[in-house]
């Protein structure tokens, strides 16, 4: 077990290259499936979701290659081989087993996923698309049990807008005989992104970005090269610790497009930021912010994946400002831990109020989900002294590189091996 370390106070200056998104590579990952001869995804984050959804395709029999940021993915081989426990409770995007496996081979067995404790995040929606296409559903010993005769296209209106549910159904539904139209459906880019992938293997898929996704199913598909779309939490990441602590910042590798609420919000706050083709230019370090309100909503709204790292910049902004995130109600475990960094932050139902400005101090803190990683890693960076983050199999998650990226701008970072004791007190705590 590890634990990064980081010496605060230092202002950035550079270049980062943001990497593919981690929310469209565990959809394509496991969309591979579906196809009958091999399929290139180019471009994909070397962090440890990857790396879990390659171990799990070969459990099932894939023929997986992994080299650098790209993978081969020969599917022929695959059977229906249940998956109930191991790997697959270690991500919670792993229900993109169900949909895919459901898909090729008419029945799955999935463990419930695990990934980040942020509250019920139930997968009801999920449940009702693959019954609606005429799958049996069941829940055994933790397990989800999937089961169909056949796959026939219907009319799924989602009660709630879930980009998981939106792409299951897509997986389980190009496939199936006839037309599938999800109504209510999300709009989020990594959604544009795994139709593309599925209609260059043959699906025929229209709508994808919309609210009406129409999907009309085919008897095969088949292999094809796809190249992933740039990571927006990862650049919004950056451009969140640009605006804190960087004098210039060039976020590279970006579709500025997907990262406009975000920008309207840090333009609001008073930080110069400028747009390119495929850059993102933030002139930060501002003697001080001015405080907004924030609130998450589906996409194109602000997202909630940014919400805790914008609630750490949000301590130097000088007056109150308040955060609430509408999609997650538990997404608030961050909190404590800036607490204990000096930062005046209370929490009042589905949002929190900070009170700036507030000058962070280092301290020992404990990352508990992916996000509150980020703002953790922001919070450091900005405090004075050294922050010790422990947890670090979040932030492995979903951010690829992140000491060497924040190194080559100036920050100081690193990680040390947890002692015997300290892992004692972790796992006591």
């Amino acid at each position: 077990m590890e634990k990064l370390k980081i010496a605060g106070g230092n202002s950035l200056k550079g270049s980062v290259k943001v990497a593919g998104a981690k929310n469209s590579a565990v959809a394509l990952i496991p969309a591979t499936i579906l196809a009958e001869s091999t399929v290139t995804i180019e471009g994909l984050p070397n962090i440890s979701d990857v790396h879990i959804l390659k171990e799990l395709l070969e459990e099932i029999g894939g023929d997986v290659t992994l080299h650098e940021n790209d993978i081969h993915v020969d599917p022929s081989k695959m059977i229906s081989m249940p998956l109930p426990n191991g790997k697959v409770k270690k991500l919670r995007a792993s229900y993109y087993l169900m949909g895919a496996m459901l898909g090729r081979f008419k029945k799955a067995v999935i463990g419930l996923p695990g990934g980040c404790h942020l509250g019920p995040r139930p997968i009801d929606q999920h449940i009702k698309g693959f019954e609606a296409l005429g799958a049996s559903v069941t829940n055994e010993q933790g397990a989800i049990y999937l089961r169909a005769d056949e796959l026939r296209g219907a009319r799924i209106y989602l009660d709630v807008v879930s980009v998981g549910a939106t792409i299951n159904i897509m997986l389980a539904a190009v496939l199936a005989k006839g037309k599938t139209v999800i109504e209510n459906a999300a709009k989020e880019p990594e959604i544009i992104d795994v139709a593309t992938l599925l209609t260059s293997m043959g699906a025929k898929i229209k709508g994808a970005g919309t609210d009406v996704i129409r999907i009309e199913g085919v008897e095969r598909l088949s292999g094809c090269r796809h190249s992933i779309i740039p990571d927006r939490i990862e650049a919004g990441t950056y451009m969140v610790i640009g605006a804190a602590v960087a004098n210039e910042l060039i976020v590279d590798n970006v579709i500025p497009l997907h990262m406009e609420s975000l920008i309207a919000k840090l333009r609001e706050m008073g930080v110069h930021v400028e747009t390119s083709d495929d850059q993102i230019y933030i002139l930060g370090n501002q003697p001080y912010l001015k405080p907004v309100d924030v609130k998450t909503l589906v996409y194109p709204g602000f997202p909630t994946d940014l919400q805790q790292p914008i609630t750490t910049l949000l301590t130097k902004a000088k007056g109150t400002s308040v955060v609430t995130d509408t999609i997650y109600s538990a997404r608030f475990k961050h909190v404590d831990e800036l607490r204990r960094m000096g930062a005046d932050i209370k929490v009042e139902g589905r949002s929190s109020i900070i009170t700036g400005t507030t000058k962070l101090q280092g301290a020992k803190v404990k990352a508990s989900d992916l996000r509150a990683g980020a703002s953790l890693v922001c919070a450091g960076l900005l405090a004075n002294g050294v922050t010790e983050i422990t947890g670090l199999e979040h932030i492995n998650r979903g951010y690829s590189h992140l000491e060497e990226k924040l190194s080559n701008l100036g920050a100081k970072i690193w990680r040390e091996t947890l002692t015997d004791k300290e892992i004692e007190q972790l796992q006591n705590s």
